[in-house]
């Protein structure tokens, strides 16, 4: 009578490593896509959040002033969408022009322009405005909106 013999041979062990290192191999992969994509998502989250905090403060401005001297001595003085026009920083920063820390891989640039899309309103008295919030990663977000002289 044959006794069997127990334990593994070296072939089912060399099969049992490799199936175990195809798996590693294989999340470790989808985990590194996972994280790198991650970081994306946190810089276009904080690029909406700049682009909307800028559309903020122009949307509290005037489309046309009503003491008719717009002030121009710098952004935390502007009372006018218009003044906006143009606008590039380097960094985000607030309305007073002091750079916010921890941001200085973004760059806003703002537009403003007559708009004649919104209907019943004369193109004179509305203006359309865009943000565009660029960083690092070669990702960007715009966001736009109107203001109207009311």
């Amino acid at each position: 009578m044959h006794k069997r013999q127990q334990g593994v041979s070296l072939i089912e062990l060399i099969v049992a490593i490799t199936v175990v290192a195809i798996a590693a191999t294989s999340i470790l992969g989808a985990i590194a896509a996972v994280a790198s994509r991650s970081a994306d998502a946190m810089q276009q989250q904080q690029a909406i959040a700049i682009a909307q905090a800028y559309l903020d403060e122009i949307l509290q401005r005037w489309v046309v002033d009503p003491n008719g001297t717009p002030a121009n001595t710098g952004r935390g003085s502007w009372d006018l969408v218009d003044q906006y026009n143009g606008l590039v920083d380097v960094g985000a920063h607030d309305q007073f022009g002091n750079a916010i820390a921890g941001l200085s891989g973004y760059t806003v640039s703002v537009s403003v322009a007559q708009s004649s899309a919104l209907t019943g309103i004369a193109a004179a008295a509305a203006r359309r405005i865009d943000i565009n919030v660029t960083y690092a990663s070669n990702g960007s977000v715009t966001l736009s909106g109107y203001r109207t002289g009311y």
